[in-house]
């Protein structure tokens, strides 16, 4: 069901990217949160880059999103987050 306000057509594969300082709680809290709009994350989803002086990490998690409903709520939680710079 797709709705005018967006481009998505729902379900639909995702693919969400968070920034964050290379922190040693960053991964678990960024999980976390993922977890709690998709609960049915599966194993291999999210794999980790750093930057290249090790200061960054970037997350890439890929899973399927139902609504945008769903999207705005898991945004708005990444985005008051402390250790998140930023979400794609």
């Amino acid at each position: 069901m797709s709705t005018p306000e967006t481009l998505l057509t729902f379900p639909c594969e995702f693919l969400l990217k968070v920034m964050g300082q290379n922190h040693p709680d960053f991964e678990a809290q960024v999980i976390t949160i993922v977890r709690n709009h998709v609960p049915a994350l599966g194993e291999g989803a999210v794999s980790r880059r750093a930057s290249n002086q090790q200061r960054y990490v970037s997350l890439s998690v890929q899973f399927v999103a139902h609504s945008r409903a769903q999207l705005d709520a898991l945004y708005q939680e990444l985005h008051n987050c402390p250790l998140v710079l930023m979400a794609l």
